[in-house]
């Protein structure tokens, strides 16, 4: 009796351990200035069911467009897409009831920042017009410090420069930083610690004239780089190994026949290391859905409708049983099941109803 008794009790605390593990926090920023909207919004998203409820959100920030979270999952960093007036803004992040408490914030120093990542020492942000990158300190209560360095990517006097991304290489030794008007992605050596110099370009890769390199992402195994082109649709494959690219395969997301109006979006890996989807917008609207080899290369699975307008930005929940995808222009987050074997995904009938959602973060709660 005794004996069963543990037994029973054993397996009602893994279930609720299991229960427990199954709750995400969903971020999402949002453009706040075409619809009504307060900037940034908390939900819980349920990873077993895809059900959601909303938590919380802040208050008056403008054009959150893109967020990163810090490691201790207590700070929320995000740019403040405003033309000449943008800034970077920082707040404190309550992971269980999803409070944001407003820090401070600091001038972006280019205007309209469109990307940011962060680590233990520094926020990094792309300035899209301002075509250069900031890096920022952090004070020790979490918020922003000034500005310890500014990189220009221009280095022609008549060579356009859009920064459109800043990314960490797996082992956070090197940023890479595509930029879609001079189509080149560069290589910079990470320096943390560093007061003024905390990046320091090493190497560069052009791709196709025209082109428009946007978003990229690594393999689960860091080997290779999926780098997505907005303008023509390319995406194209690289080897990767110490901060250095080396093309090895190219290929699209655009249907056949189709003309590319410069919509390409967004780009993201499954967790399992084995898929990798992006997203078109312009009048296709779509995702296109690979399987990715042992050798790096992409084998075409399909091509799915994201069942709205302005498939700006989309992410896969941690347990990769669901896609979402943020659409701009139809105000609403579209939530799919993934099939973890083919890769395809369903529509679940399920949405978040939100004026202009443009970036999806899943956090722990």
């Amino acid at each position: 009796m005794k004996k069963s008794f543990a037994v029973l009790l054993l397996i009602l605390v893994f279930t609720n351990v299991q229960g427990q593990g199954k709750k995400q926090n969903l971020i999402i920023g949002t453009y706040t200035k075409g619809c009504e909207s307060k900037g940034i919004y908390v939900y819980d998203f349920d990873s077993k069911t895809g059900n959601f409820n909303f938590k919380n959100s802040s208050e008056n920030v403008v054009n959150p467009s893109y967020l990163t979270v810090s490691k201790d999952n207590k700070f929320i960093y995000a740019v403040n897409e405003d033309g000449n007036e943008s800034a970077v803004s920082s707040f404190g992040f309550n992971s269980s009831n999803g409070e944001l408490n407003f820090m401070n914030k600091q001038s972006s120093k280019g205007a309209d920042p469109c990307y940011i990542i962060n680590d233990d020492k520094n926020v990094i942000i792309a300035n899209y017009s301002g075509g250069n990158i900031s890096v920022f300190g952090k004070n020790s209560d979490g918020s922003i410090a000034q500005a310890k360095q500014v990189v220009g990517q221009n280095n022609k006097r008549k060579e356009k420069s859009n920064a459109h991304m800043v990314y960490f290489s797996p082992d956070k030794k090197y940023v890479l930083s595509n930029n879609l008007g001079n189509d080149k992605v560069y290589t910079y050596q990470y320096n943390p610690n560093s007061d003024s110099e905390v990046l320091r370009v090493t190497d560069s890769v052009s791709v196709k004239s025209g082109s428009g390199p946007r978003h990229l992402t690594f393999s689960k195994d860091g080997k290779f780089v999926y780098l997505l082109q907005e303008i023509d649709g390319s995406l194209t494959i690289f080897s990767y190994k110490e901060g250095s690219l080396k093309q090895i395969d190219i290929t699209t997301v655009l249907a056949k026949g189709a003309s590319q109006e410069g919509a390409s979006a967004d780009i993201h890996i499954s967790p399992d290391g084995k898929f990798l989807y992006a997203t078109n917008r312009g009048k296709a609207n779509d995702i296109s859905i690979f399987k990715i080899a042992k050798n790096g290369k992409l084998e075409f699975k399909g091509q799915t409708s994201t069942l709205g307008k302005g498939p700006r930005n989309f992410a896969i929940d941690p347990s990769g049983n669901f896609l979402l995808v943020a659409h701009q222009y139809t105000n609403d987050v579209v939530i799919f099941k993934r099939n973890k074997t083919t890769g395809a995904l369903t529509d679940t009938g399920k949405r978040i109803t939100l004026c202009s959602p443009v970036c999806l973060v899943f956090t722990k709660e």
